[in-house]
This record gives structure tokens, C-alpha cells and sequence, in this order.
């Protein structure tokens, strides 16, 4: 009798279900130590540390805060320092508050996070103190104005440098915790790594003990019936498909395997009929794959549905191409006949497309200020209904498809729209194409087809191209219609304008007549304005009091040359105490609403000097009435003045 022996499959599956056991639970310990190790890992790198880097950056921006600000204060022409603490209140805070504010969301303490608040707010209360100051300090008069500089200096004593010191006495305390909370991340990842270790080496040696005594009684359970499967396996190799002569077995691993194996070599018989199938064209063979992860067998499947749609693809493809060139062969031969042209491509197209229907619009553009479109061609339509019919741009379905440039494609047909009709009966089309005949963005017409079947993909698409052709040969039409008109237009204004040449040439004598008059009184205007700059000082602003020009005579009782003073202000012959007087604002108040101003006026020149002018500023405005410029005319009465004043004092004394 043959020994009885447990099958290997069993031998197989009870060894490598205890290696598997320990290996579950070695890589479970590992995982869930693992994980711990990476939680801290993740948490002190993404959270703790980042966080302890971001409030180190808090400490430094509070700082460089309070220096820019003193800066503004202190340095007037510090350019830099100002745009930096620009930057820090519009750009570097912001950004750093929302770093910050990412992070503070994952920490422990309430505690930390309410304090890091309160921070905060402190802070944006510092910053609305340095935006106080630095709206105060602007201009070079604003530096100049004691009580203004007094202010930003006491606001920096007593409110900024103490806010600051707070802020960042605070800002230590949030550090130095998340300092202990750092150390506390370290220390636990280090007891967790030891502890990984141990745990690693003791469980491995365990699995490899355990692993050895399974591999040496599994060394032994290698029998015969492996022999069968290695035989059949071989033969596989070489591309044989062996008949079914397989040794039947117990229902163990063996019996099953041996099973397989005969499933197998079935399909790849009949996966072999279905390959071949393929190879002669039949793409609808049917074919049945051994099961959903049989690879080949559904490999061979989307072969076939692959190949079966390029077949049907190039169907489509083809008959389109077919469909252009013989469409492209009418539109050449039709083309200086429009009528012709239209019945020749309804019909055509009807037919091509295997429907019932089909009519042609075309518009009528004759009175630009009331276009229609009026059917020009059909092909089984009741023309006698339509003949007259005229649809203008929105009204209908055609003219919707006019307005909006765009088909429209209708499968459900009211009963009323149209019929189709034989001489048996009349019945209801399935389904309605009508496409705009456009080229350039511009429509010349519509096509409209009925048919009782529903249009594929493919029919749209290729009505839709011969519509931008038949769009196109019907604008050249049209313009070799227009070309004709115009010239004919061409050869009657030819002959009107020589009948008004004459007319013209009379005219232009008179026209002559009038510049020569013209020229007469610009001269005489230019001699006045010289006499006025021979005069007078003359200067001239624009509504801003900005120094556009200014005469010889100007220049030189000011003291100034031209290029000194063009583009300054007008206050720069004022003296400094005049200038925030309310008489001076109200004087180009005044002149920039228009209004004129004159009398005696104090001035200062280049040197120094006090002058007493009598000037006139007079608007001068376009011809729309706006204020185009300011001209001021000038005496110098500084001699009669000081007599004047002279007089003053001898009588007073």
C-alpha cells in the first residue's frame, strides 16, 4: 500500500501561515512604532519647529518695526528705510501672520494660542500707531512743521518703544514654551526609536527560528504529482496545446491546479479560433474570456472593438471626404448662377444624406436697414406654401439660427412644423437640421434638412462644413453681383464729377479768397501779443498753478531762466510765510474755477529779493469751455511801493 502523506498544499499553506503570522505581527509592531516615530517626526518638522523658526521671524519683524519707524521719523531722506516699513505692514506681516496662523492651529496648548492672540492684536495696534506717524510725516512740509514732528517724536517715545518692548517680552514667553515643547518632541522620539529597535531584533529572531524548522519539513514534502503539472507547463512552453490526459487527484492543491491547468489549455484553444477571426475581418465573433483578470482574452477583445471602430471611423471619414469633393465639384460648376446653384446642392445634399427634405435660404441684404432670408431652393417641400414667405433675422427657428450664428438640431418635431409628404400620405419628420451658412463670422443664409431618421454625429459635422462652403461661394457670388453694380455706379460718377469739377474749381478760388482775409487778422493778433511781450512781464500756468511759460520781461525781473522755471509751481515766487496763507489757496481756488483775479501782489526773486508786482490773471479757455491755461500780465511797482510806505512812516513818526 502507498503511504499516506498530507498534500503539499496543506504542508505549503501551514508553514507559510505561521511565517505570515509572525510576519503580520513583526510588521505590525514595526508599523505601529513606525507610525508613532512619524508622527513626531511630521508633527517636529512641519508643526513644532517651523513654529519655533516663524516666532524667532515674529521677534525680528517687531524689532525691525520699531527701527524703520524711527528711521521715519528721525531721517527724512531714508527712502529705503520707508519703502522697507511699507513692505512690513502691507506684505511681510500679513504674510507672516497667515504662516503663523496655519501652524497655531495644530498646537496643544490653549494657553500658547491664546497668548500668540493676544500678540496680535498688540501688534496690529503698534502698526496703526506707525501708520499714524508715517501718514503725519509725508512732505518735506510736514518735516518742516515743529508741532507735527513734535507729535510723531512723543508717539515714538511714548507709545511705540514701550508697545515694542511688551510685544516682544511676550513674544520670549511663546518662544521659550514652544521651546519645551520641542525638547518634549525630541525626547519622545528617541525613547521611540530605542524601543523600535528592541522590539525589531527579538521578533526577528524569533521569525528566523521559527522559518528554519518550517523549511526543513517542507524540504521533504516534494512528491510526484508536481511532475505532471512540470510536463504539462513545458509543453505549454513549446506552444503545444496537449489533449485533456491530466491525472485526476484529490480535491487538495494538486486537484485544483490540475483543473486549472485544463481550463486553461480550453481557452487558449479558444482564444486561438477567436485570433484568427480577427485576423479575416469578422469582428463580430463572439468570444468568451476565462474570467475578468483573463488578460489576453480581453486584450484580444479591445483588439477587436478597437479595430471594429477605426473600421467604422474610416466608414465615417471616408464618406465625408467623398461627400466634400462631390459637393466641391458642384459648387465649381454652378457658380456664377445662383438659382441653379441652390437647387443643384438641395438636392444633392438631401439625397447624399439619405433624408426627405431639404431647403435653401438665402439673404436678401439689398435694403440694409430690413434683411430677410427668402427659400431659394427645396427639394420635396411644399414650395407653393413658402414661395413667398420672408423671415427676417429672429422670427422662427431659421431666424433664431441667423441671430445666434449656431445650428439647431430638433428630434422632437412638433406636429405642425412640416410634413413630409408622397403620394400615399403625409407624415411627421423624426428629426430637423438646420445649419447657418457662414463663413468669417458672417451668415448668408440657412440650410434646413427633415428626415425620418435621427442624424449621426458625423451627418452635422458634415453638413455643417458644405454649409461654410456653400457660405462661401454664395459671398463670391454676391460680391461679383456688387463688383458688377459698382462699376457700373463707377462709370455714372465719372461722368457727374466732371460736370462738377468746374463747380469746385469756382469754390476753391472763393475758399482762397477767405484764408488770405484770415491770415490778414492772425497776423494782426501775433503784432498785438508782441507788443504785450515787449511790455509787459508776462507767465503763464496751467489750472494747477504749474509754470508752463514765461517772457523775457518775466525772466528777467524774477531772476530766473526758463529752464529753471517751467514745471515748478507758481509758489516759488511767493515767500515761505505767504504760502499757506488762505489769500494765496483762495487765489488759485479761484483760478481754477474759472474765475479772474487782479491787484498788488507780493513776490520774491531768485535772489532773494521782495518785489511788489500789479498783475492781471486772466483765463484762457478752450473751445469746449474748459480751462486751458492761466496767463498772468505784470508791472513791477516795487519803487512806488517803498515811496509809498516811506510816507507811511514819516507821517507816523
Amino acid at each position: 500500500m502507498r503511504k499516506i502523506r498530507f498534500s503539499i498544499g496543506n504542508k505549503i499553506f501551514g508553514g507559510f501561515l505561521v511565517l505570515i503570522i509572525l510576519f503580520v505581527v513583526n510588521a505590525a509592531t514595526i508599523f505601529y512604532n513606525g507610525n508613532k516615530i512619524d508622527d513626531v517626526v511630521n508633527k517636529s518638522g512641519e508643526i513644532i519647529r517651523p513654529s519655533q523658526e516663524i516666532i524667532n521671524d515674529f521677534i525680528l519683524l517687531v524689532t525691525r518695526s520699531k527701527m524703520l519707524v524711527i528711521n521715519w521719523v528721525y531721517v527724512q531722506s531714508n527712502t529705503d528705510d520707508k519703502e522697507a516699513l511699507k513692505d512690513l505692514h502691507n506684505f511681510e506681516y500679513p504674510q507672516l501672520k497667515d504662516n503663523l496662523t496655519q501652524l497655531r492651529e495644530s498646537w496643544e496648548l490653549d494657553s500658547q494660542k491664546q497668548e500668540l492672540d493676544s500678540v496680535f492684536a498688540e501688534f496690529e495696534k503698534l502698526l496703526a500707531v506707525e501708520q499714524d506717524i508715517m501718514d503725519q510725516l509725508v512732505t518735506f512740509e510736514n518735516y518742516e512743521d515743529p508741532l507735527t514732528k513734535l507729535l510723531a517724536e512723543d508717539a515714538i517715545e511714548s507709545q511705540v518703544i514701550p508697545m515694542t518692548n511688551t510685544i516682544i517680552n511676550r513674544l520670549n514667553d511663546v518662544a521659550q514654551t514652544q521651546e519645551n515643547v520641542t525638547e518634549q518632541s525630541d525626547n519622545e522620539l528617541t525613547a521611540s526609536t530605542g524601543r523600535l529597535r528592541n522590539i525589531t531584533i527579538i521578533l526577528g529572531l524569533i521569525t528566523v527560528v521559527i522559518g528554519l524548522l518550517f523549511a526543513y519539513f517542507m524540504a521533504r514534502s516534494m512528491t510526484r504529482p508536481i511532475n505532471y503539472i512540470k510536463n504539462v507547463v513545458v509543453k505549454l512552453g513549446k506552444g503545444e496545446l496537449v489533449d485533456d490526459q491530466s491525472k485526476r487527484f484529490n480535491k487538495d492543491e494538486i486537484g485544483e491546479m490540475a483543473q486549472a491547468m485544463e481550463s486553461l489549455i480550453q481557452g487558449l484553444r479558444s482564444t486561438t479560433i477567436f485570433a484568427e477571426n480577427i485576423g479575416k475581418g469578422s469582428y463580430d465573433s463572439e468570444f468568451q474570456p476565462l474570467s475578468e483578470e483573463d488578460v489576453l482574452g480581453n486584450a484580444l477583445i479591445e483588439m477587436r472593438n478597437n479595430l471594429a471602430s477605426v473600421a467604422e471611423e474610416d466608414k465615417k471619414r471616408n464618406w465625408s471626404t467623398e461627400g466634400l469633393a462631390k459637393f466641391g465639384d458642384i459648387l465649381r460648376s454652378n457658380n456664377d448662377n445662383l438659382e441653379k446653384l441652390s437647387d443643384d446642392i438641395i438636392r444633392n445634399l438631401v439625397k447624399y444624406l439619405e433624408a426627405n427634405q431639404g431647403g435653401l435660404y438665402i439673404i436678401e441684404d439689398t435694403d440694409q436697414d430690413d434683411p430677410y432670408m427668402t427659400l431659394l431652393a427645396c427639394y420635396a417641400w411644399d414650395k407653393k406654401k413658402y414661395v413667398d414667405q420672408k423671415i427676417h433675422r429672429g422670427e422662427g427657428i431659421a431666424g433664431q439660427v441667423w441671430q445666434e450664428k449656431d445650428k439647431v438640431y430638433i428630434t422632437d418635431v412638433p406636429n405642425d412644423y412640416i410634413k413630409i409628404t408622397s403620394g400615399l400620405g403625409d407624415a411627421n419628420p423624426k428629426s430637423i437640421l438646420i445649419v447657418p451658412l457662414k463663413v468669417n463670422e458672417e451668415i448668408y443664409g440657412v440650410v434646413e434638412i427633415a428626415s425620418f431618421k435621427e442624424f449621426e454625429d458625423y451627418e452635422i459635422e458634415f453638413v455643417e462644413k458644405i454649409a461654410e462652403s456653400i457660405a462661401s461661394t454664395v459671398s463670391s457670388v454676391k460680391i461679383n453681383a456688387k463688383t458688377q453694380k459698382l462699376l457700373q455706379e463707377s462709370q455714372q460718377m465719372t461722368e457727374q464729377m466732371r460736370s462738377q469739377e468746374e463747380e469746385m474749381r469756382q469754390n476753391m478760388e472763393e475758399l482762397q479768397a477767405t484764408q488770405e482775409e484770415m491770415q490778414r487778422g492772425q497776423s494782426e493778433a501775433e503784432n498785438t501779443m508782441d507788443a504785450i511781450n515787449d511790455a509787459v512781464a508776462v507767465i503763464e500756468f496751467d489750472a494747477d498753478g504749474t509754470i508752463l511759460n514765461a517772457n523775457i520781461n518775466f525772466l528777467d525781473l524774477m531772476g530766473y531762466t526758463k529752464d529753471e522755471i517751467v514745471g515748478e509751481h507758481h509758489r516759488i515766487f511767493v515767500p515761505r510765510e505767504d504760502r499757506a496763507s488762505d489769500d494765496y489757496k483762495q487765489l488759485w481756488k479761484d483760478l481754477g474755477a474759472g474765475m479772474a483775479r487782479k491787484g498788488e501782489f507780493k513776490r520774491i526773486t531768485k535772489s532773494g529779493e521782495i518785489k511788489y508786482l500789479a498783475g492781471n490773471y486772466t483765463i484762457i479757455r478752450g473751445r469746449d469751455g474748459s480751462i486751458n491755461k492761466v496767463m498772468k500780465f505784470a508791472f513791477d511797482i516795487t519803487k512806488y511801493h517803498d515811496v509809498v510806505e516811506g510816507d507811511v512812516e514819516a507821517k507816523s513818526k
